[in-house]
């Protein structure tokens, strides 16, 4: 790197001097004072212009006796030397960052060689022991050698810690969880497994493991981070500003220890992920010491009794857990990083869990991306952010908008868990028990505006409708994603739209169910996003328009400030929610937020499912990608996990209302879970019925019938082939049309109505911006611009009878109102296999949005 860049300097020089010898031989040597002034000019303007330079020495008169050509060579010298150090700069980083992540797996792999040492160790011994048993040797001395070797490898399941009394046992105690959580960073004292899809290097989140066959559940992520260890140390002791399940996190007690560490008494509670289980909380002791090679250590356990934790059950609502030693490693390295080990290692007593729901709580994979790798990634975050690398969203700075995602997420928890300590209580049901609803008449949701003297008599309080089901080979971030990007298919604007205006006004107003509609302009506004794009904030306004002339009211534009994680269909174990709440144009950084959403968990996959076979439809044998279904299937056809979905919407009330808005809430909520039914049932890859992937129309073909329609039409009005001919066999028609370079896309041919869309290929659908489920509810005079209808509609009759046309170059609309253009179109007729008229396909070439 030095030789390239001496001897980019080289050439520099040598084109300098070329350039004084034009400009008349000779060298100009600036005096301190001149080189102040130029660099005061280049601080302001790096390239002045001739003008700019011919008044710069008009201006500065030691500057005089310099010609503008040489000056103009100074600038350009000073430009390339600001650029070689920029560039030396960010190579000498690259380069730290490079050594520290070296140094990092080949610790990794020293770690491993160790665990590889263990096991063939303990794989000899029990060979030795199953080789010297003789036919007296009973199954039991096994079974022993068996449990023997399962201990070896759980440490922690080994006596329960000291006594801690007195401050030497409490010591003690701390030293003893120092040494148990160092082996299980970078020791052998858990089984760890890497975990699938996370790949080491300068750019990832680390390197990534789960635990195997060990007490409770644990899982380990090393990397490198661009912050010092001691602000590493004040972020990870910050649980509730990263960890997005911590209800709260309290300090009672601070010891000091000899070398300058403390020990501290902490006590945690947690949201329960659904509305079908219990919220967990821990008594924990907490360890914060300095190492010899300059590593700082943040070590922790739960408490026992014996040593004066407050003992009794756990609050109301709440079920106690435990810490087995866990905490953070932070290394520091050259160039102001760090290197960091996390191991988060519970106990989350998934015995008092229902059966269907305790992989929520026995999976390391879970632990480890909603606790684990979330805490690397939101340091990874701060430094970014630090170093001035995030972007800012609405004018407001990344702290800020972080804000905003935690109370979006602590407001969704809360409705979703319903504490009593908050002031929820549970409402009378109307006999059934697919929705709770809860309510809260306290003032934590109302500022001071709403206790005004003008509505002395009149209380308000907040109403929560909730459901939690279960949903069959549903990918969590697929039906997200439609969720999002489709809220016509569930939401009601009506009501919608006067939860948000209760949140900014008292009307006497009910709402009651509408038409299911949804404005037509729909805009999304990005302000944030986090490293890998896991998360993202927005506001997205919605066009409002009055349903009839009593609702004038409500025909105003509305906004809602939403959040969105784990939209990635490839992420292991993660949770996919979409959360939103109304907010208004002002949209204030201390806002009250009533959130509500939706949250799809997965749940380890069961592999004991039979095999079965699939037939081909549209959506369960095409990887249709981003835009619709994709098979998640273990290669034999073997469609078999399932995911929990909680759905939690909350209502502003007046109190003389309230049983009004609770029957509303409770048939919005079923309205939603039937609406969210509908929409799994369609996207859901499932083996047992796969003609579910597409809602069929009368006398709609399977799609390699289809496409063998449109390939053989095509053939016949146009001459030409639409595919290679060397595809045509078996179902490859089906995948050449499927991942054909244009969009594709076919119509129905109604003659009273707008012709609806029934099919397209993976360029259409990313073309429209949909999926095959939301597809059918596009029409076409909806996608097309003025001029583009025109001539299409100009040309039907033609189409109808020569059976083709060519379109000119236009623009179209996708369903989510982004403009694009496309270069021209070819329409022309679909015939069945008697030679009826099917449908009419369309294909846009060499499209882009504009």
């Amino acid at each position: 790197m030095a030789a390239a860049l001496n001897k980019q300097h080289y050439h520099h020089h040598q084109q300098q001097q070329q350039q004084l010898q034009m400009d008349g031989g000779k060298y100009v040597r600036y005096t301190p004072e001149q080189v102040e002034a130029l660099e005061r000019v280049y601080n302001e303007c790096p390239k002045p212009s001739s003008l700019h330079r011919q008044q710069l020495i008009r201006e500065c008169p030691i500057l005089s006796n310099i010609e503008p050509k040489q000056i103009k060579v100074w600038f350009q010298n000073r430009r390339c030397r600001e650029k070689q150090r920029k560039e030396s700069f960010r190579l000498q980083t690259v380069n730290k960052k490079l050594s520290a992540m070296n140094k990092l797996l080949m610790e990794e792999n020293d770690r491993l060689q160790k665990q590889v040492s263990h096991l063939v160790y303990e794989n000899g011994y029990m060979r030795q022991q199953l080789h010297s048993s003789s036919a007296m040797t009973t199954d039991n001395s096994c079974e022993s050698v068996v449990i023997s070797g399962q201990q070896q490898q759980n440490p922690t399941a080994q006596q329960p810690p000291k006594d801690a009394s007195n401050p030497a046992g409490l010591l003690a105690m701390a030293e003893e969880t120092l040494a148990q959580f160092l082996s299980k960073a970078t020791g052998t004292a858990v089984d760890w497994v890497q975990m699938i899809g996370m790949k080491p290097g300068p750019d990832s989140i680390g390197i990534v493991a789960v635990s195997r066959n060990c007490t409770g559940i644990a899982a380990r992520v090393c990397g490198l981070v661009s912050l010092e260890p001691s602000k590493i140390a004040e972020i990870l002791k910050d649980r509730s500003s990263w960890f997005r399940d911590c209800r709260c996190i309290d300090v009672l007690n601070v010891i000091p220890t000899g070398d300058g560490g403390t020990i501290e008494f902490v006590y945690m509670q947690t949201y329960a992920p659904t509305t079908l289980a219990a919220a967990r909380d821990f008594w924990i002791l907490r360890y914060t010491t300095s190492l010899e090679d300059g590593s700082l250590v943040i070590c922790e356990r739960s408490l026992i009794s014996t040593i004066g934790v407050p003992s009794g059950p756990p609050p109301l609502g709440f079920v106690r857990a435990e810490v087995l030693p866990s905490g953070y490693l932070i290394r520091p390295c050259e160039g102001g990083c760090s290197i960091i080990h996390i191991v988060d290692h519970v106990d989350l007593d998934a015995g008092c869990v229902p059966e269907v729901l305790r992989p929520l709580y026995d999976s390391s994979k879970i632990l480890a991306q909603t606790m684990t790798i979330a805490a690397l990634r939101h340091i990874r975050q701060i430094a970014q952010e630090s170093n001035g690398e995030v972007q800012y969203g609405g004018g407001r700075q990344p702290a800020v908008l972080r804000t905003f995602s935690q109370k979006l997420c602590r407001g969704f928890n809360d409705a979703v868990n319903g504490f009593v300590d908050d002031g929820w209580s549970l409402l009378d049901n109307d006999g059934a028990e697919d929705v709770t609803i809860m309510v809260n008449s306290t003032n934590k949701y109302f500022g001071s505006q709403y206790n005004s003297s003008m509505f002395p008599s009149i209380g308000r309080g907040v109403l929560c409708a909730k459901a939690s089901m279960l949903l069959q080979n549903v990918p969590p971030a697929l039906l997200v994603r439609f969720l999002r990007e489709h809220r016509s298919e569930w939401a009601d604007y009506g009501i919608d739209a006067y939860s948000a205006a209760c949140l900014k006004s008292s009307p006497y107003e009910v709402p009651c169910p509408r038409p299911r509609g949804f404005p037509s302009g729909y805009v999304v506004l990005p302000l944030a996003h986090t490293v890998e794009h896991e998360e993202f904030l927005e506001v997205v306004r919605m066009e409002g328009h009055a349903l009839s002339p009593e609702d004038m009211t409500l025909a105003r534009d509305m906004y809602l400030l939403q959040l969105g994680n784990g939209l990635d269909e490839n992420a292991v174990g993660a949770c996919a929610q979409l959360v939103f709440a109304p907010i208004d144009e002002s949209f204030a950084n201390d806002a009250p937020l009533l959130p509500s959403g939706f949250r799809v968990i997965q749940l380890d996959p069961k592999t004991d499912g039979p095999s079965t076979t699939r037939t081909l439809d549209l959506a369960s044998t095409l990887e249709v990608g981003s835009g619709g279904a994709r098979t998640t299937d273990d290669g034999d056809g073997t469609y078999n996990f399932r995911s929990v979905l909680t759905i939690a919407f909350q209502f502003t009330f007046e109190n003389q209302l309230r049983d009004t808005v609770a029957v509303m809430a409770r048939q919005y909520i079923r309205s939603i879970v039937g609406s969210v039914q509908r929409v799994a049932m369609a996207i859901a890859p499932s083996p047992l019925n796969p003609q579910l992937g597409l809602k069929s129309l009368p006398g709609s073909p399977e799609a390699l019938t289809l496409a063998r329609w449109i390939c053989r039409s095509y053939r016949i009005y146009t001459g030409g082939e639409l595919l290679q001919s060397d595809s045509q066999a078996g179902d490859g028609v089906l995948k050449q049309l499927w991942h054909h370079s244009d969009a594709i896309l076919c119509c129905s041919m109604q003659t009273n109505a707008s012709p609806v869309f029934t099919f397209a290929n993976q360029a259409g659908l990313d073309m429209l911006e949909t999926t095959l489920v939301a597809l059918q509810d596009i029409m076409l005079d909806k996608t097309l611009e003025e001029s583009g209808g025109k001539a299409l509609f100009s040309e039907f009759s033609k189409i109808m009878q020569q059976g083709f046309a060519y379109l000119p170059s236009g623009l179209c609309v996708s369903s989510m109102g982004r403009p694009l253009s496309y270069e021209q179109a070819v329409a022309w007729k679909v015939l069945d296999d008697d030679n009826l008229n099917h449908c009419i396909a369309f294909m846009f070439t060499n499209w882009s949005f504009v």
